[in-house]
């Protein structure tokens, strides 16, 4: 039997013992999943449509700049299934929620509350003012003054950022088979919000209807920004379904 003393010794072998030791662990983890039927929930309306939508334009365009200002170190977007975690933000986070998130932000660091479910807990007014000065309106808050987001929001490359995430897989349209396919999938509201060759006329119709930055003439990066924080936990309605839905999903 080979000593401990002789691996630790030998860095050569050492590193190839740990690399089959991570890789044998990924494989157990990996695996599984993909042999798993109910791997990602399928979660519908009460009209038969999915629950969970890719996001349109403007929110994924915010969802950019959440990731660019690097908010994700912060706030983590998954809430645990323990008792704790459901009491205060909510039920549980379900892997459908994310499965057209391109990275997804589960992530486990908490400096701030966890934003999995925090659409429509606040009015836009108050997270516009939270991000331009967050001690305003959260006194003991350490999360820095992000004044730049009222700049203008660049929507140039809008269209290759969604055919992009198309080619992973998030289902935006570019012809009339694949509207047809998201109308059938998630209505016909929903799918026009999805077409890529309407996105910049979507962004713009979001932005005025939603008024997010309180600055209806100026389409903003503070726009995009809350109307992301806004859409987070609010595709499903928990309340009308029941818990053995999702307990085998645990």
């Amino acid at each position: 039997m080979m000593k401990h003393e002789s691996i630790e010794t030998n860095a050569a072998l050492l590193i190839v013992l740990t690399l089959a030791a991570i890789s044998i662990g990924g494989l157990v983890e990996i695996v599984p999943l993909f042999y798993i039927e109910g791997t990602v929930e399928d979660v519908k309306n009460e009209d038969g449509k999915d629950a969970v939508r890719p996001y349109t334009p403007l929110e994924q365009l915010g969802r950019d700049v959440y990731t660019r200002e690097g908010c994700y170190t912060c706030h983590s977007q998954m809430i645990r299934p323990f008792r704790d975690e459901a009491l205060r933000y909510g039920h549980y986070s379900l892997a459908a929620e994310s499965q057209y998130d391109h990275p997804f932000q589960w992530g486990s660091k908490r400096t701030g509350p966890d934003l999995a479910r925090v659409g429509g807990k606040y009015s836009s007014a108050w997270h516009t003012k939270h991000l331009m000065a967050p001690r305003s309106v959260v006194p003991e808050s350490i999360m820095p003054n992000y004044p730049w987001l009222m700049d203008k929001l660049d929507i140039t490359n809008v269209q290759g950022k969604m055919k992009a995430l198309k080619a992973v897989g998030v289902p935006y349209s570019l012809s009339k088979i694949e509207f047809d396919a998201n109308v059938e999938k998630f209505g016909e509201d929903v799918a026009k919000k999805l077409d890529i060759n309407a996105a910049e006329v979507n962004i713009e119709a979001q932005s005025k209807l939603g008024n997010f930055d309180g600055d209806p003439d100026n389409l903003t990066e503070m726009d995009a920004l809350v109307a992301y924080l806004q859409i987070l936990g609010t595709m499903i309605d928990f309340s009308k379904h029941d818990e053995a839905e999702f307990v085998k999903f645990r």
